[in-house]
């Protein structure tokens, strides 16, 4: 399983909105500008996770996002699969359509599932890739940021 770059700037992008939450609305504009990201990829990032009831919107000029609900009640995982769709190595173990279109019309599962050999193999690594996403909470990822800027503010310079 490979996590896109649109999960990747999603997470990033919401841990961002978590650290400069003043309870008002941050424009995306700012998010970009701060993260280094195109604004208008954020725009389609950020339809995904309003739809995903991760952030709320406003708009006009006050408007932009802010999270829906508290930091520690928003895991990774949450939001990689709000953007990227199931975690999971192969289609065989996901829910969502077989995109090989393998299966007879309207049915999702691989036809070889019940017969797979190496099934038991993808099904823990989509759990371990679930516990390991969902483990982690966008009021994690802000302490461990938080912890970071402060290690990099007691670093002395040196300087010749």
């Amino acid at each position: 399983m490979k996590i896109s770059t649109k999960g990747r700037y999603a997470l990033e992008a919401l841990l961002d909105l978590a650290l400069q939450d003043s309870g008002g609305f941050v424009a995306l504009h700012g998010v970009g500008t701060r993260r280094g990201l195109s604004e208008n990829y954020l725009e389609q990032i950020f339809s995904d996770l309003r739809r995903g009831n991760l952030v709320t919107s406003l708009r006009g000029q006050q408007g932009g996002y802010r999270l829906a609900r508290d930091p520690a009640r928003i895991t990774a995982g949450e939001v990689l699969r709000t953007v990227e769709g199931p975690l999971v190595p192969v289609a065989c173990v996901s829910d969502a359509p077989d995109p090989d279109g393998s299966g007879e019309a309207g049915d999702t599962r691989c036809p070889r599932q019940e017969r797979c050999v190496t099934r038991l193999v993808w099904l823990r690594m989509t759990e371990a890739m679930d516990r390991a996403a969902d483990g982690v909470t966008l009021a994690d990822l802000m302490a461990a940021t938080r912890a970071d800027e402060a290690q990099d503010a007691t670093e002395p310079e040196y300087a010749i």
